[in-house]
């Protein structure tokens, strides 16, 4: 974890640690390390109930959840790992490869999992998640695939590619700032959901993206996992429910692909209204279209 005080444009500091346990303090979760496959884990768990598996997107980590934990929590057992390299769990060895990180999941669901979890990815959590449920179905109950990489060729809107560069190549407040305004449909809402807590996740989220390791590791599994398509024979081969759930003005992965996905496959989408491919800028709406396939209504 960084130790390494955030300051810029005269702004108040914050260090990385710090910032995340600001962001954790009253929260409906407990915090643990686990060794899995290799990879020091930062995992997030609470609750009762079926066990269900939150996977967060690239350059993210466990906290995204944070919003709608407090909602699953009252009727599941809830699970929420940063992913290897990113967040607060480390590599030791290096950027993982794609078959680290799909040993890793299931070795996570091993240890944490009474029975087979749902399994709820979104972006290149969910990519990860629909690779595994290929090869693995007997080990999961459900899958959600949210704002999902690897279901078509990733041809993102040019205006977030540019974006995503300046971010990766540059992290500032400015080009982070540029980045959630294609991520999001409204930043300011995202800003007053999060209350007090934006500034902590603000500094975290630049404080991760300023550490060698946890760029290298993002830049690997975009590489091999999040961006590179799945062929539909291998789409075809999950045999749990599956359902979508996407932000109508995703600009990352486009509607279009989540409506083709559900009409190839059967999968049904729930569309989040005048939200982006963060769709949880929409917590009431996307706690409701979870809830459903979860089958919790």
């Amino acid at each position: 974890m960084s130790g390494q005080p955030i300051v810029e444009d005269g702004s108040r500091s914050m260090r990385g640690d710090d910032a995340r346990r600001l962001l954790l303090a009253g929260a409906p979760v407990t915090e643990r390390r686990l060794d899995l496959a290799g990879v020091s884990t930062a995992v997030l768990e609470g609750g009762d109930g079926p066990p269900v598996v939150l996977l967060h997107g690239q350059g993210g980590w466990s906290g995204m959840w944070l919003p709608v934990a407090a909602d699953l929590v009252a009727t599941n057992r809830v699970v929420a790992p940063d992913l290897p390299g990113l967040g607060a769990s480390q590599v030791p060895g290096g950027p993982p490869d794609a078959a680290q990180v799909l040993a890793w999941l299931g070795a996570l669901i091993q240890r944490t999992c009474p029975a087979p979890p749902a399994l709820v990815g979104v972006s290149l959590g969910a990519a990860i998640g629909a690779r595994f449920a290929i090869a693995h179905c007997d080990r999961l109950s459900r899958l959600v695939l949210v704002d999902a990489g690897g279901l078509a060729a990733f041809r993102p809107a040019p205006g977030f590619a540019l974006a995503m560069i300046r971010f990766i190549a540059r992290p500032s407040q400015r080009t982070q700032q540029g980045f959630m305004r294609q991520v999001a449909v409204d930043p300011a809402r995202v800003r007053a959901l999060m209350g007090g807590r934006w500034e902590a996740s603000r500094a975290y989220q630049l404080d991760r993206a300023r550490t060698p390791s946890v760029r290298a590791a993002n830049r690997r599994m975009l590489r091999e996992l999040g961006t590179r398509p799945i062929p539909p024979q291998e789409l075809a081969r999950i045999a749990v429910p599956t359902s979508l759930i996407w932000g109508r003005h995703d600009r990352v992965m486009r509607l279009r692909i989540a409506e083709a996905a559900s009409a190839r496959y059967g999968w049904p989408l729930h569309v989040i209204e005048d939200a982006g491919h963060f769709s949880i800028e929409q917590p009431e709406a996307f706690q409701r279209a979870l809830r459903t396939a979860l089958g919790n209504h």
